[in-house]
């Protein structure tokens, strides 16, 4: 048992990679997701909104199947499992999240804005002073339950043979012809969530104070 429980342990450092290097490339890359879906070009618009549903409309397993094999079917091109599910996963939440910014931005009263540029404020300034600590505090609970998510979804990057959490507890399992070892990979994916929920509860309560 204890050779299990540390043999997951190790498997883990690996979960916590891609879920780390996930919320590095898809947070940025929401950003110009969200203003192209809120851009007043409407073929850039419809373009944004037609892959956003794509993305969002289609089984997160199938875009990792399709982002691995697809190169190699039509360009003959091949490259490391460990790459292609991150540039699946970062691309797909960077969609979730581009939807929840936009959200957070369109909800901000237009008069703020009108407000903010008759006392002189800068775009510069109106947009980190006055918009971005309302927004973040909008999308907060909805981007926590996104990152929640996530955290699990990294189980998915076991169909492309990435040695992570839940492959190991798999392989594991069937080794030992016992489910002990999926349940104690369950554990671990509680853990690894109770703390992002308590990182989020920080957050917000810290939030909470601005006005």
């Amino acid at each position: 048992m204890t050779k299990i429980i540390f043999q997951l342990l190790g498997a883990s450092v690996m979960t916590i990679e891609v879920f780390a290097l996930t919320l590095l490339f898809s947070l940025p890359l929401a950003i110009p997701l969200a203003a192209g879906r809120m851009s007043k070009i409407k073929p850039l618009a419809y373009t944004v909104n037609a892959f956003l549903l794509v993305i969002r409309g289609t089984p997160l397993i199938l875009q990792l199947i399709a982002v691995y094999f697809a190169p190699a079917y039509l360009f003959s091109l091949s490259y490391n499992r460990f790459t292609a599910s991150i540039i699946a996963l970062s691309v797909n939440y960077a969609c979730y999240f581009a939807e929840i910014y936009r959200g957070g931005i369109q909800s901000i009263p237009r008069g703020q804005y009108e407000a903010a540029k008759v006392m002189g404020y800068t775009n510069a300034q109106m947009s980190f002073r006055i918009m971005l600590p309302q927004v973040v505090k909008k999308i907060l609970p909805a981007m926590g339950n996104e990152v929640i998510t996530l955290v699990k979804d990294t189980s998915l990057v076991s169909v492309l043979g990435v040695a992570e959490l839940f492959r190991t507890a798999q392989t594991s399992s069937s080794r030992l012809f016992s489910t002990t070892p999926i349940f104690i990979a369950g554990l671990f994916y509680f853990i690894m969530n109770c703390v992002v929920s308590q990182v989020f509860a920080y957050t917000e309560k810290k939030l909470s104070y601005y006005r």
